[in-house]
């Protein structure tokens, strides 16, 4: 989403709250000047894409061996 920054500053609350879940670029004079973001999304993002990799019949000891064994 992209607002203004007078948009911003009348509406500041409005728009930390949606930051959590999307980035909010503010612009001025139609140039985008910054991004508000969620800092823990990128954290998120990391966790959801490694769901699978791990087998589901492995025991976290055994990963973490197998981990460790090919250092």
């Amino acid at each position: 989403m992209s607002i203004t920054a007078t948009e911003l500053k009348m509406n500041l609350g409005k728009y930390l709250l949606m930051a959590e879940t999307e980035d909010i670029y503010i612009t001025r004079n139609g140039k985008i000047i910054a991004k508000l973001t969620n800092p823990n999304q990128d954290r998120v993002d990391m966790a959801k894409s490694l769901f699978g990799i791990i087998p589901a019949d492995i025991t976290l000891d055994e990963a973490r061996k197998e981990r460790l064994s090919q250092i």
